[in-house]
């Protein structure tokens, strides 16, 4: 393979989810004793890769018009509707919600715990969007 070859592939690949990770996803919803071959793994990465990169250059958009730097996961969801993936924003937005509770659980709980009782007074984390910078 020659050196342009090479590094073309590794570009394409660090874009690419982890293909165990794509196969362990799919295997969980199959019988135990299905088989999944490289070509469906390999299908399935390309197409879910592809969908991420689509709403978040959607979400990425919404972000450079509003002057930000940081997509959250509540543009993820306003991406998805935009986009016509309503189901999948309803049930993103529902996602979300219910990780931010369970962050500021965690978050409450910790306080509690290295504080022999007694709560911070400061906010919960878990009650602020999360945010991946993009910079």
């Amino acid at each position: 393979m020659a050196q342009n070859d090479e590094g073309s592939n590794s570009k394409e690949q660090d874009r690419l989810l982890p293909i165990a990770n794509v196969g362990r996803i799919m295997k969980q919803i199959l019988p135990p004793n299905a088989k999944i071959s490289k070509e469906a793994k390999e299908t399935v990465q390309e197409c879910v890769s592809e969908f991420i990169g689509f709403v978040t250059g959607e979400a990425s958009e919404k972000c450079r018009k509003e002057r930000r730097k940081t997509v959250n996961g509540d543009d993820v969801c306003w991406a998805l509707g935009t986009l016509g993936f309503d189901d999948y924003g309803g049930a993103m937005k529902r996602f979300l919600h219910r990780y931010r509770e369970n962050e500021g659980e965690k978050v409450n709980q910790e306080r509690v715990d290295n504080n022999s009782g007694e709560l911070e007074e400061r906010p919960i984390g878990g009650s602020q969007p999360r945010n991946y910078n993009l910079d």
